[in-house]
């Protein structure tokens, strides 16, 4: 069985996050997208909260787990006895930061292999901070993000607004 791992934070996800995970269900028997319990940058919506976002954004997808996990990525696969890491490169700029986070994986766990897909070229563009920026700004986030994942960060925004009054 071909297993692998997803992680990110998904602090919302996307349809580029959503495109990476179908893609990687039509290589993989199982994908477990692996969302960070305790991330090193600060998250818009709880943990509890992604979870819940990520699980809505994939009904349908068969053979796609979401699980949580802290810590190393590596040392979650080797507990799930997984072997490859998928990582979406949307851009030539995200190139460097994903090579340099592959290569130290593979220096902690040389067994463990990081694979990279690109998104829909639709998709491209596309980033949870992004996505954060233009709803703060009032922008239209259609297309960018399921509808119910849009409703969710508005209301989280508007939230955040009030309490700064």
């Amino acid at each position: 069985m071909k297993r692998a791992i997803y992680p990110g934070t998904f602090d919302p996800i996307t349809f580029g996050h959503i495109d990476i995970i179908k893609r990687a269900s039509f290589i993989f028997d199982e994908v477990i997208v692996a969302v960070v319990k305790k991330p090193s940058k600060n998250t818009l919506f709880s943990y509890t909260e992604r979870v819940s976002l990520v699980k809505k954004s994939i009904v349908g997808i068969r053979n796609v787990k979401i699980e949580g996990f802290s810590g190393l990525v590596v040392d979650f696969a080797k507990r799930k006895k997984i072997h490859v890491i998928v990582r979406g490169l949307r851009m030539i700029s995200d190139f460097e930061y994903e090579f340099q986070m592959a290569l130290t994986n593979r220096k902690l766990s040389p067994q463990i292999e990081t694979i990279f897909l690109m998104p829909h070229p639709s998709y491209s563009y596309l980033s949870s901070r992004l996505v954060k920026e233009v709803v703060f700004l009032g922008g239209n986030l259609k297309g960018f993000l399921p509808s119910f994942c849009m409703d969710a960060l508005r209301r989280k925004i508007k939230r955040g607004k009030k309490k700064k009054i």
